[in-house]
């Protein structure tokens, strides 16, 4: 658009010509304003930003929103069923739910609980009850709903073989299993940035080297390396140790495509007169790749990092429900999946199948979110 064009297109603006007002807008908008305004014509994106947005929010408070704490349990409310939660009682605003009776099966004669409507438990928001320590900071017992009374029982999706709570169970594990993806992701990236830049940015026989190598771990498959580099984490390290080495076991297996995207980027952009021209002022390599080059596309590795978390998540709740990653006390949905390995318990109890779809929600909503950034990347096209 020439200097007339954009005076003209102001002074119809000014008279109030939408159409022009509208071109002018995208002409001098920035970069990161044409991804976005891209960006909220995807729909699903957009509605799996909001989920995944969601879920990390519950990550960092899930003291607050779990009604208790994740090792609370009563072993009178073994394989407790779902309750439901009602907001109205004889036409007021008042929370409950229904209290459970015992019955024994007449065939098998086992224990079993089923849901009572003469028996009503009061809910409260914002109750007070198991005391926590947020972040380690400071004690508090807020939570965002419980029973009034703090002995009657109340399990949103059920109760476990320990009578824990699963509802609270599935908040706590959303910290481990969302940072595990987050942590794993920036690893590989780190590792795939570095590798791809020096092999795109030197060339030659480094280049060469580098990419067979890749060639040569993705030929590998990953489940059997990811189980053998778990299987070898000794029993006897602390939970803290077991997180951090399968981060890394993680993060080993997912930086050859990252460094691939990366490679592929800087081979075109070396040609650029400003990347000669830092070559020319002697910018060291490091230097050239972190400032100069990685800004260029910066927009297609935050793509790249939101459809790489799903992986991380993926493969983190495999390891945890096949015993090799994550173990108990810590909770994390792979680890409460454990609980459905038995084809008896699940179909007596199928309530302990909800970390599945907790795990299918969060992993969906990112790669609709993925693929939103990833076409808002380049607004050009």
């Amino acid at each position: 658009m020439t200097i007339n064009e954009i005076d003209r297109a102001l002074a119809d603006r000014a008279s109030g010509d939408p159409a022009s007002e509208s071109d002018v807008r995208v002409e001098v908008a920035t970069q990161w304003q044409l991804m976005w305004w891209k960006f909220r014509k995807h729909k699903l994106a957009m509605f799996g930003g909001a989920l995944v947005l969601f879920f990390y929010l519950l990550a960092i408070f899930v003291e607050f929103f779990a009604p208790v704490n994740y090792t609370t349990y009563n072993e009178q409310y073994v394989y407790a069923p779902p309750q439901m939660i009602h907001f109205f009682r004889e036409g007021k605003f008042g929370p409950y739910v229904y209290g459970y009776k015992f019955e024994r099966d007449p065939v098998s004669f086992k224990k079993t609980w089923v849901i009572d409507e003469s028996v009503i438990i009061p809910l409260r928001f914002l109750n007070r009850g198991d005391s926590y320590k947020f972040w380690g900071l400071f004690n508090a017992n807020l939570h965002l709903v419980g029973p009034v009374n703090a002995e009657d029982p109340f399990y949103l999706l059920g109760a476990d073989k320990s009578g824990r709570d699963v509802f609270s169970r599935i908040i706590y594990s959303a910290r481990i299993s969302l940072t595990v993806g987050l942590v794993g992701v920036f690893l590989s990236l780190t590792i795939g940035i570095l590798v791809g830049g020096i092999s795109g940015l030197v060339g030659g026989r480094v280049d060469n080297l580098i990419q067979r190598l890749i060639e040569i771990l993705i030929s590998i498959p990953n489940l059997p390396i990811m189980l053998a580099l778990a299987a070898m984490v000794p029993l006897t390290w602390s939970t803290l140790s077991v997180y951090f080495m399968i981060t890394i076991i993680l993060s080993l297996l997912g930086w050859m495509g990252m460094a691939r995207v990366v490679r592929s980027k800087f081979l075109a952009l070396r040609e650029e007169d400003f990347i000669m021209a830092a070559q020319l002022d002697g910018v060291p390599r490091v230097r050239m790749i972190t400032k100069h080059m990685l800004p260029s596309f910066l927009s297609h590795i935050i793509a790249s990092i939101t459809l790489s978390i799903p992986g991380m998540i993926l493969g983190e709740t495999a390891l945890s429900f096949l015993g090799l990653g994550l173990r108990p006390p810590v909770v994390s949905w792979g680890v409460m999946l454990q609980d459905t390995q038995k084809v008896a318990v699940l179909a007596n109890s199928p309530w302990l199948l909800f970390p599945a779809v907790a795990v299918i929600i969060v992993v969906l909503a990112l790669n609709f979110l993925g693929d939103g950034l990833r076409d808002a990347a380049d607004p050009y096209q």
